[in-house]
């Protein structure tokens, strides 16, 4: 009976959750490049330029309260606030980062991060304006972004198929141009894009190109973008971890802001 015990013992302490499961974060703790350096990998800095460029930070829960003046003073000039995820969470530091950034002088907006595995996209574009992804006239905020890249939860395409992810992100933009008069920001990575939406090439028209690539270039740009608005070059920068450049100066991230 001992020896049995102990067997069935040994036999518990052996067995384990599914691969992965353990490592899986909560609901809610997604962030803009959550996935880029574990699916896309890190390849070197950014190189130098001579087109002007104009620094930028995006922020989540994940840094609390941000220390805007240190950032200003460093010479970021713009950022990007996480606001909602799903239909189940809005970022608790939103107001302090949001307003914040504001008040110090950078021109700023929000971001979702996308779960198109929990809801569909025009009731997550509801939710993303309902809870701090609007626009307003103000020459300061950038219109709301779409954050759309791996699922930190499970399957890296959310379970869709590479139309029915068109078909979300289509949704979305729709209803958030539809409640706001502006086409959102597409925040992605060429990789994911390109294996989880077959590479579609229908948004360039109309949603700016904000890339997430840790690597001296951008590389290979999505299908349909021939040039990015925004880049996430680094998650390793100063004071913030999210460090993004903006192509063009100053007066660029204004027009945008104006429409």
């Amino acid at each position: 009976m001992l020896a049995l015990a102990a067997a069935l013992a040994l036999l518990l302490a052996t067995q384990t959750s599914p691969a992965g499961a353990e490592d899986t974060p909560p609901r809610g703790s997604a962030h803009m490049g959550m996935g880029v350096a574990e699916h896309d990998g890190v390849h070197g800095h950014p190189a130098g330029t001579k087109a002007a460029q104009t620094e930028g930070v995006d922020v989540s829960s994940h840094q609390g309260d941000v220390a805007w003046p240190t950032l200003w003073n460093s010479g970021v000039r713009w950022a990007y606030v996480k606001a909602s995820e799903g239909t189940y969470y809005t970022n608790p530091y939103f107001a302090q980062q949001y307003n914040g950034s504001y008040d110090i002088g950078m021109i700023r907006g929000a971001y979702h991060f996308a779960t198109p595995d929990t809801s569909d996209g025009a009731t997550q574009a509801d939710y993303f304006v309902d809870h701090g992804g609007g626009w307003s006239r103000d020459g300061k905020t950038l219109p709301g972004a779409l954050d759309i890249e791996w699922n930190p939860y499970g399957d890296a395409c959310y379970g869709k198929t590479p139309s029915a992810m068109v078909t979300w992100i289509r949704d979305f933009l729709t209803r958030y141009k539809a409640r706001t008069g502006r086409d959102a920001v597409v925040y992605t990575a060429t990789s994911w894009w390109t294996q989880c939406t077959g590479n579609h090439d229908g948004f360039a028209a109309a949603n700016p190109l904000w890339i997430a690539r840790y690597a001296a270039t951008v590389g290979q740009l999505p299908a349909g973008w021939s040039y990015y608005t925004m880049w996430q070059y680094t998650s390793s920068g100063p004071t913030v971890g999210d460090h993004n450049r903006f192509n063009g100066a100053i007066d660029r991230v204004q027009a945008l802001a104006n429409g």
